[in-house]
């Protein structure tokens, strides 16, 4: 194939590099990286988005096409993609170049089974040569940014973030985004930043922090207790999308039912420009729309008073605090799968207040 010219020149890495510092991005994520929440989360700050996993291998099948769609408010759009072999995932990563990707991020943390089971994600944590290979392939198949993603290890007797991240430094990539838990623990327990901090402090190149940002607080006392400058935000912008003004601003933005209901319909809005208003296009905007509120009805307004009682654990890992209040508002924190099927219907008919919506941010 042939390579798509780039803006960032192959022999200038330090441009490259800089694309990934001071950053604070969507992290890359499937079904939630969707395109119209990628939009939502860019409308409310987000530096960088990226789609949703693709396979190598059903990308240059001709699948998985339209997951390289992107908004034109994504100005810094990446693509990654996930494959075992070299020459896939070069063709693969030139193909997202080809469409408008401007970086490439390289999945080497996925924790699903399926995936580790094709050798793929996780699973080439315990093959670190390997990895390096897949990385110099891409590397020498594009000119745009590179970027791969990382947990801590594949279990807690191996934990190999450092190892793997200076191989990949190595190999070409221009910033290492590390989610600091293994693959055995999938999302449970809190993450551990000691090991973002080690990788952060052994490469020469950006490292993304990932893991239980969920308030301005984590962000600050990240900041505070590592080396790292960027960040990667994953269940904490599915809960609240708005996450990343408040990291921007470093306050907690107490967002109130109206404006939740202001929110969701602004997504419902971008999944219908994307997925179309006939029969079939809104079924699937409800289907999307459904999958958001398991995250969404999560949302707790917290004090710094109550980030700093559950330390050193974190706020993403504790039990939510039970919701009184309003009607709106014990319906919007219900986890019942009746009452998401309602709020779908009164965000489709526009069924809801907003005498008290003055501000999105």
């Amino acid at each position: 194939m042939t390579e798509t010219p780039s803006d960032t020149a192959p022999d200038d890495r330090n441009a490259a590099r800089a694309f990934f510092r001071g950053v604070i991005a969507l992290s890359p994520m499937a079904i939630g990286g969707n395109l119209p929440y990628r939009r939502l989360c860019r409308e409310f700050g987000a530096d960088h988005t990226c789609s949703e996993m693709i396979f190598a291998t059903k990308l240059l099948r001709g699948g998985e096409k339209p997951l390289l769609r992107h908004h034109a408010s994504e100005a810094h759009f990446g693509v990654q993609l996930c494959g075992k072999d070299p020459a896939k995932l070069s063709d693969a990563a030139q193909i997202a170049v080809a469409a408008g990707a401007r970086f490439v991020d390289l999945n080497f943390g996925c924790p699903i089974d399926v995936v580790v089971r094709r050798g793929a994600g996780a699973a080439l944590l315990k093959r670190p040569r390997k990895l390096a290979e897949l990385v110099t392939a891409v590397r020498d198949a594009i000119a745009v940014p590179l970027s791969v993603k990382i947990r801590s290890g594949y279990s807690e007797k191996k934990i190999n973030a450092v190892e793997v991240a200076l191989l990949a430094e190595a190999a070409g990539a221009d910033a290492v985004g590390v989610h600091g838990r293994t693959r055995a623990q999938r999302y449970k327990r809190s993450a551990d930043w000691g090991i973002v901090d080690a990788v952060a402090d052994a490469l020469t190149i950006p490292v993304l922090g990932n893991g239980d940002i969920l308030t301005p607080w984590d962000l600050a006392l990240r900041r505070q207790q590592t080396g790292v400058a960027s960040f990667l935000i994953a269940r904490g912008a599915l809960i609240k999308p708005w996450i990343f003004t408040e990291l921007a601003q470093g306050r907690a933005i107490q967002y109130t039912p109206p404006m939740r209901w202001r929110m969701m319909r602004r997504y419902y809005d971008h999944a219908t420009e994307y997925l179309g208003d006939d029969l079939r296009g809104q079924q699937r905007v409800e289907r999307f729309l459904l999958w958001h509120l398991q995250f969404w009805h999560r949302y707790r307004h917290y004090s710094e008073d109550d980030f700093q009682a559950v330390q050193p654990a974190s706020l993403m890992q504790a039990r939510e605090k039970r919701v009184t209040g309003t009607p709106d508002e014990v319906l919007l924190a219900s986890a019942d799968d009746a009452d998401h099927t309602e709020i779908w219907r009164r965000v489709l008919t526009r069924d809801y207040p907003t005498d008290d919506v003055t501000d999105d941010a």
